[in-house]
């Protein structure tokens, strides 16, 4: 079992920056996916940017050229730098460790609040 913890949500004038952190604790393998997700009051959650074992890097339209997902596999943390935040940020953030491929799992951490003031 891997429990995933977000950090370093809050709130920010729109022009700023905030940076997340995910941590896991437990065993992950290679081969599998970290990822952002979010998901804004009366919508549905959507990925912001995701990135693989391998280095693999796939981010959401919204997302691109202001936002920059990193891992360090030997540490089981993720991070996510946004830049020039807008109020449709504003969002609950979430991480995300999945693997199709034997052994699956599919975790999300429990997720932290963006709030993006204009």
């Amino acid at each position: 079992q891997v429990r995933l913890v977000e950090s370093g949500g809050g709130l920010v004038q729109a022009g700023g920056s905030l940076r997340l952190s995910c941590a896991a604790s437990g065993s992950t393998f290679s081969g599998d996916v970290w990822g952002w997700y979010r998901q804004a009051p009366g919508k549905q959650r959507e990925m912001v940017a995701t990135v693989t074992s391998g280095g693999t890097i796939d981010y959401a339209e919204s997302a691109e050229g202001r936002f920059t997902i990193s891992r360090h596999n030997g540490k089981n943390t993720m991070v996510l730098e946004m830049n020039s935040l807008k109020p449709e940020d504003t969002a609950v953030y979430y991480c995300r460790v999945r693997r199709k491929y034997i052994p699956k799992y599919d975790y999300w951490g429990q997720g932290t609040q963006v709030t993006v003031s204009s």
